[in-house]
């Protein structure tokens, strides 16, 4: 049940450093989306946090966005690093709160602050 963000066709030729549409797209997606993950594709900690998420919580919607297909990836992944600190992905939200990592979500998991945190 996840949903992934891609870049639409016109904002292939546009830059973007930390601009006002770069953090609206981060946070419409922290505060539209019961739990967001900022990934990437390639990244087996992402992949770990998604199989959790999907597996555990199958009916729970996740909002994907895997920043190695955005086109402003690397400047939606600069902008968290400045909202929470983290630098890396997976970078969690539940009900808007950032959770962390992978690290994070799983020890979230295993003390089942997770499900209350769904409310699941």
């Amino acid at each position: 049940m996840f949903s992934r963000i891609l870049t639409p066709a016109y904002r292939l030729f546009t830059t973007s450093a930390t601009q006002p549409s770069t953090m609206k797209l981060v946070e419409s997606a922290i505060s539209e989306n019961s739990v967001t993950i900022f990934s990437k594709t390639t990244c087996p900690f992402c992949s770990a946090t998604k199989s959790l998420l999907s597996d555990k919580f199958p009916n729970v919607p996740v909002k994907v966005l895997e920043l190695d297909l955005l086109e402003d990836g690397s400047a939606i992944q600069s902008y968290l690093a400045q909202k929470t600190g983290q630098s890396t992905v997976p970078n969690v939200f539940i009900n808007s709160r950032h959770i962390g990592g992978n690290d994070s979500t799983q020890a979230a998991y295993q003390s089942g602050r997770l499900s209350s945190m769904l409310k699941v």
